[in-house]
């Protein structure tokens, strides 16, 4: 409530009780409405005011049922009914809060919430109480722990809140705005522009917010945009309380007398469907508090100060018979507040009392309140000590009932075991039809069960349970196919949950806590990640396309040695492959493969990923070939290894090709040869269904020399003749790739059949059949042991499902043959290391990656992949030397048992591609990686645009005397476009859901000088040329404009992102230090990966904690006395202002050595921000200084 106005004498109040009270009574009221409540002549006794037995409380009329101290002689500044259990909360002005559990006032808890500040408001939420003082909002437990404590700023005058749904509140005060905070995480979210001088009262409905202001108006604001709907200008002088229900405003206050502010009499009421007042409201009593009370009609409650409460219809006439009297001990009350029930009103005065009147004597706070939790009171053990000193102490001192029985815990082990009662699945109806309202499903009842009756079966066999019913319910959500319980919850498709900060407050660190670097999913065309990441952890392939560097626009091997330079400098945080997807998607074979995906058909799932994902490899491995022998070959990558390789052949070529010869024999006894190559082969599955056992090596030889019978033309014949063809291999490759073409239930079931086939054999060989729960010595298992012999399986169920080795060997024979079979550690030790048989054509094989397709029938399914990572890698990101399995499912990456790389279960986990490589690789090639991005690509080049002139030039190139050196600054800027519009959704309570954010694409780079005698002056000053249809220019917030980006009618400087990504990234690896404005961002959209210490961003220099973020517009304006931005933004002007904002920064803080002045600069930055509403006042005539700037430095050079 507002005090101006009232009795200066408010402003102090006794240290002590007033030893004597004589009752007070408006002049014009009978005496006898007192109600028989007497005042104690001798006094009030401290500990509390109980109620005498006599007393008698008629039903429907509010008497007095209980009065309580809080605090002796401190006034009560609020009160407060719990919404959630029987519980009155009370605040005093000394910042001490006080709870009393139900009717009878008891003493729940009592603690200080702040050292000096009163409380001024009091909100209960399910897990706690918010408790709002004049720049402090603190969220207790009801037991005085503190959940959170979010300090405001020291100027802000807080007197209310309002709590708007279960996560968002309101803060209004004594200053020009409302604070919006979010209470998940504890940040503040908006802030809402109010008149001078604030908001003391606040209140909602379903069609406004209603604003209390001290000035005597009260303001109507829309839910969603909070602005100013309609406003009342209820009083003159100042506004004391209002409240609202149904389609009425009532509101009390003070009037403007010539002596000053009096209080009216006159209630001024409003009707919301018309918008405007209808008759005032006389009333017999000083108006300080009212309360609609709604039960039978819409009674208000009108209470002054001096204690007089008078109920009354506000739109009747006000009797004087419906006038009671609280008796407070102090001289006024100072709060009052109404049950959510309507029962109980609650009265709290200026010596600490809190008076609570009911209409029943057993009344409740609430329709629906919850049992409330007590301390467990300290039980006081009655026996007698005993003295375990003593050895002839008796033991049956102790009291044990007798029993003759064997006691429950000498059972043995045995013969009990744990047997929950498993709850019966969900209806499959149910599922089926149940549709979700925020984490609530709905769905029609099917009638095949008793209402609210679930059967239970206490007596099933074990054959009943099958895989299905044994597996708990899917957290991802009840829509589900029962099939997908069994999906284990690191394979699901993970999503990233966008809020109003983006991707700012998502936790990535919860899905990887290691320092590999995930890809993000939300791109499109990302389903490929998981081949990226096999390809990135395959040593020999990183260094050679890391290498490697050539003029096409859009090449993949060279976005894709990008992608991988990012990778490496990552410390776990996510990456993105934008710009490889953008070049993967304007190769035609890419297209005419059927590889791009439409974002409708990715959303949806209806391309088959398997199958995708297998073409995908077959194309990137031609496409890397090719890109790679369109370059000379380095000299370096020539291994003693690869001397087999033409001179004309790839790197990749030498590390996937594998050399055969296809024989087709015709049945006139004809006989054609012919050589070829191939970079991966498929998997051939025997036609047989007897369920004879086959090794994987077998399968593996008969598909790698394929036999087939096919219509062929024979020259000697002359025509086509069935035609027997063979094929031969000449040399194995480095690395084997294999297309495992499962894509029918009948490949799926020849996995499942030889799994089990080779699950029985392992028992067998192990001493017959072996219970479920067994385990096993790590010996017993040698044949399915890893490379390293240290990690086996150790129970039976991580047995199943495995028909995959871990190693294979394969032998070429002199009459071109080629022997397969498994290869396990027991073999090393019988046949000899596999490094001095490869002397003999011998080869070991190592499986490094399997890629999966993980099957969902509401998404469409996704891909990962396990990945055996090298010691190379664990020492350059972790420091240590060990190989390790790892799970990668985009940007979750977690570490897993080697096993669980070979499981597939085919219900739901399927195999698409295997990566086996030979023994000892890396020692075979050259793994140094030299930077092949040089100086060069700083120098003078030709713009793509057609009508540029070198008047149009905005900035002039380094010369070969300027070159940036380690710690040269950099002032950067770039602006963007929008390709995809973001896709968004509205939930039931009003909310918007960000499902897909917008895709933007850079369309112009700017790097200033940051030092020398050309400082400020750009070096590169690129517009991005684009090929993809750009949806919206942003040209307000990027000054883009439609035909900047097109060669054909673009006067900019117009070049390719490939040739600015070089300048930007050898400025980043000559160790320059960037400077700008929101960098993050730039970098993010750029696709650059740039170390911390190598980004100075103003936003973070000039930014208090838990503040919001601020504006270069403003930044410029308040540290320089600049107006930039007038009309659109420039990414010169914006660099330029960024690199003296930093030079503002270290003359302010010393160069950092004086953090705390410089933090009395950020506080009068963030007052000074909050007077002016963080705008800047409008330039008079005043024109932009970025052309004359600019241009006149440009000509100057």
């Amino acid at each position: 409530m507002n005090f101006e106005g009232l009795d200066p004498g408010l402003a102090e109040y006794a240290p002590t009780m007033h030893s004597a009270l004589d009752p007070v009574l408006d002049a014009h009221l009978n005496p006898s409405l007192l109600q028989n409540v007497e005042l104690d002549p001798e006094g009030v006794a401290l500990e509390a005011l109980p109620v005498q037995e006599s007393v008698h409380i008629m039903e429907g009329v509010y008497s007095e049922l209980h009065s309580v101290v809080a605090e002796v002689g401190v006034p009560v500044s609020i009160s407060h009914f719990d919404l959630h259990e029987e519980m009155l909360w009370v605040g005093s002005h000394g910042g001490h809060a006080t709870s009393f559990f139900g009717p009878a006032l008891e003493r729940y808890s009592s603690f200080q919430v702040n050292g000096s500040d009163d409380i001024r408001q009091i909100q209960s939420l399910e897990n706690g109480i918010l408790f709002l003082t004049k720049n402090n909002l603190k969220y207790m437990a009801r037991g005085g722990l503190i959940i959170f404590d979010y300090l405001l700023d020291e100027n802000e005058d807080m007197h209310s809140l309002l709590l708007t749904d279960n996560s968002t509140l309101l803060i209004g005060g004594l200053q020009n705005h409302i604070l919006e905070i979010d209470l998940n995480t504890v940040q503040e979210t908006q802030k809402y522009a109010v008149e001078t001088p604030g908001v003391t009262i606040m209140r909602q409905t379903n069609r406004f917010f209603f604003c209390g202001h001290t000035s005597g108006k009260v303001s109507l604001r829309d839910l969603r945009t909070f602005k100013v709907e309609h406003e009342f200008d209820a009083f003159s002088g100042s506004l004391s309380d209002f409240d609202v229900h149904g389609n009425l405003l009532a509101a009390c206050g003070f009037s403007s007398r010539l002596t000053g502010l009096a209080c009216d009499r006159f209630l001024k009421v409003y009707d919301l469907r018309m918008m405007r007042a209808i008759t005032p409201l006389q009333v017999h009593v000083d108006p300080a508090f009212l309360r609609f009370i709604p039960t039978y009609t819409s009674r208000l409650a009108i209470i002054s100060q001096s204690g007089q409460c008078q109920f009354c219809e506000p739109t009747g006439l006000a009797n004087p018979a419906d006038i009671f009297h609280v008796n407070p001990v102090g001289p006024l009350l100072m709060t009052f507040d109404v049950s959510a029930s309507k029962q109980a009103l609650a009265f709290g005065d200026s010596e600490g009392c809190v008076h609570l009147w009911t209409d029943s004597p057993e009344p409740s706070f609430n329709p629906y309140s919850r049992e409330t939790e007590f301390a467990l009171p300290c039980l006081v053990d009655s026996l007698p000590p005993l003295d375990w000193s003593q050895d002839l102490l008796p033991l049956s001192l102790i009291p044990v009932p007798l029993t003759t029985d064997t006691l429950l815990s000498d059972w043995p082990a045995a013969n009990s075991a744990p047997a929950p009662r498993r709850a019966p699945p969900v209806d499959a109806e149910i599922l089926r039809t149940m549709k979700k309202v925020g984490f609530i499903g709905y769905a029609p009842n099917p009638r095949t069960r008793l209402r609210n009756q679930i059967p239970y079966r206490l007596k099933e066999s074990d054959s009943e349970f099958d895989s299905f019913s044994q597996v708990t319910e899917s957290p991802i959500g009840r829509e589900e196919e029962p099939h997908l319980h069994m999906v284990s919850k690191k394979y699901r498709k993970v999503t990233i949950k966008y809020s109003k900060l983006g991707l700012e407050d998502f936790d990535f660190k919860h899905y990887n806590k290691t320092l590999f670097a995930g890809l993000e999913p939300h791109i499109p065309n990302a389903y490929c990640n998981c081949m990226i990441q096999v390809l990135y952890f395959l040593e020999p392939v990183r260094c050679l396309i890391q290498n490697h560097l050539c003029q096409k626009e859009f090449c993949l091997a060279c976005e894709l040695g990008f992608l991988f330079h990012m990778l490496d400098l990552s410390r776990g945080d996510p990456c993105q492959g934008n710009n490889f997807l953008r070049a993967f998607r304007t190769i035609p074979e890419a297209s005419a493969l059927g590889l791009i995906l439409a974002d409708s058909d990715e959303a949806s799932g209806k391309g088959n990923l398997a199958r995708l994902i297998q073409r995908w490899n077959r194309f990137i491995l031609t496409q890397l070939h090719q890109d790679m022998q369109e370059l000379e070959v380095p000299q370096a990558y020539r291994g003693a290894g690869s001397s087999f390789c033409s001179s004309g052949d790839s790197v990749i070529g030498q590390l996937f090709s594998c050399e055969m010869e296809n024989c087709s024999l015709c049945r006139c006894g004809s006989e054609t040869v012919r050589a070829s190559s191939t970079l991966l082969f498929t998997l051939s599955y025997p036609d047989d269904k007897t369920g004879k056992n086959y090794d994987f090596a077998q399968v593996l030889k008969r598909s790698i020399c394929l036999e087939q019978n096919t219509q062929a033309w024979c020259d000697n014949c002359e025509k086509y003749q069935p035609t027997i063809q063979t094929r031969n291999i000449r040399h194995l490759p480095d690395i084997l790739v294999i297309n495992c073409e499962v894509n029918s239930s009948k490949e799926a079931d020849f996995w499942r059949m030889q799994a089990e086939v080779a699950f029985k054999m392992t028992v067998k060989k192990h001493g017959g059949e072996i219970s479920k729960n067994k385990e096993f010595a790590l010996a017993d298992w040698k044949e399915l042991g890893s490379p390293e012999g240290v990690l086996v399986c150790p129970s039976i169920e991580e047995l199943k499902n495995i028909w995959l080795p871990f190693s294979i060997r394969m032998k070429m024979t002199k009459n071109k043959g080629l022997d397969v079979c498994n290869w396990t550690d027991g073999d090393e030790v019988q046949w000899g290391p596999a490094r001095a048989e490869e002397e003999h054509g011998v080869y070991v094989y190592d499986l490094m990656a399997t890629v999966v397709h993980i099957l969902d029938s509401r998404t469409g399914g996704s891909l990962v992949a396990h990945i055996k990572v090298g010691e190379t890698y664990h020492q350059r990101k972790e420091g240590v030397t060990h190989q390790q399995w790892y799970l990668f499912n985009d940007f979750l990456i977690e570490p897993i048992d080697k096993h669980e790389a070979v499981q597939f279960d085919m219900n739901w986990k399927v195999p698409a591609i295997l990566y086996y490589v030979k023994r000892n690789l890396n020692s075979r090639y050259n793994l140094n990686i030299k930077n092949p991005i040089e100086a060069s690509v700083l120098l003078a080049e030709a713009s793509l645009a057609r009508k540029q002139r070198k008047t149009h030039t905005t900035f002039i190139p380094l010369m070969l005397n300027e070159m940036p050196q380690v710690g040269d600054l950099v002032g950067l800027d770039a602006e963007f476009v929008t390709l995809n519009e973001e896709e968004a959704e509205l939930r039931s309570d009003g909310t918007k859901s960000t499902i897909k954010p917008s895709q933007m694409s850079v369309a112009r780079i700017t790097c200033v000088r940051g030092q020398g005698p050309n400082e400020g002056i750009p070096f590169i000053d690129d517009y991005i040329s684009t090929q993809e249809q750009v949806v919206d220019y942003l040209t307000q917030y990027s000054g883009i404009k439609p035909g900047d980006l097109d060669a054909k009618i673009s006067s900019k400087h117009l070049t390719t992102l490939k040739s600015t990504y070089l300048k930007l990234r050898f400025l980043i690896d000559i160790g320059v230090k960037f400077v700008g404005h929101g960098l993050q961002k730039d970098f993010r959209v750029i696709n650059l990966m740039v170390p911390k210490d190598q980004v100075l961003d103003t936003v973070y220099l000039f930014h208090m904690p838990r503040k919001r973020m601020i504006s270069l517009r403003f930044l410029a304006w308040y540290f320089l006395d600049l107006k930039i931005q007038g009309e659109t933004h420039d990414s010169i002007e914006d660099a330029r202002t960024a690199l003296q904002l930093y030079r503002k920064y270290l003359e302010l803080s010393k160069n950092g050595t004086e953090p705390e002045s410089f933090h009395k600069v950020l506080k009068s930055l963030y007052e000074k921000g909050r007077k002016m509403d963080w705008k800047v006042p409008e330039p008079e005539g005043q024109t932009s200084p970025k052309n004359a700037a600019v241009f006149s430095s440009v000509l100057a050079l």
